[in-house]
């Protein structure tokens, strides 16, 4: 089997067990899938394992606390659907994690030009980002001869992301209006 073929077999795995995720509604079920896929992860497993939960922390932090507060107030909180919903996006985090992990990307779309340039795109949007992220630590730690405060972290941290933000958004409208100038929309 050459190496797209067995790149777009584990895509396709990939997508499949995102999609047997999204229709489990048993929590534990959910947990013990997580489970088995640190489990198979192999050697890089806590390396995973750390990302994923600095990686969906935010998130299930923002929407468990949105939900709880809602739930309450309603009277109709529900532990086993918290329960559900934060082992649900680890599990889909982490299957993500691991398919960047093991799997050439590169090779899974190397048989469609438009999948390739999507590709291509995303990935310079991405290192780009990357890039930024470090000159703004660079920058942060060469203000900071002494340990920051916390105040002084978060208002870095914030101006960081407004920059970000704003930084997408500016390429995301630059790339549409060239891909429009080329004929790629229909409108």
């Amino acid at each position: 089997m050459g190496r797209g073929l067995t790149a777009r077999i584990l895509f396709v795995l990939y997508l499949g067990a995102l999609v047997a995720a999204t229709l489990i509604h048993v929590w534990w079920l959910l947990a013990a899938a997580l489970l088995l896929s640190v489990t198979l992860a192999g050697p890089a497993r806590w390396h995973l394992l750390r990302r994923t939960l600095l990686s969906a922390l935010a998130f299930n932090l923002a929407v468990s606390a949105g939900y709880a507060v809602m739930a309450v107030w309603q009277g109709t909180f529900s532990a086993q659907y918290l329960l559900l919903l934060n082992s649900r996006v680890l599990l889909m985090v982490f299957l993500g994690f691991w398919f960047i992990a093991r799997v050439d990307l590169p090779a899974v779309v190397s048989g469609s030009p438009g999948l390739s340039f999507l590709l291509t795109v995303a990935v310079a949007q991405a290192l780009v980002l990357r890039r930024q992220v470090h000159d703004f630590e660079q920058a942060f730690t060469s203000r900071n001869p002494r340990r920051p405060r916390t105040g002084d972290r978060l208002r870095h941290a914030a101006a960081q992301g407004q920059h970000l933000l704003d930084q997408s958004l500016h390429a995301a409208d630059e790339t549409a209006l060239a891909m429009r100038s080329r004929a790629c929309f229909d409108d």
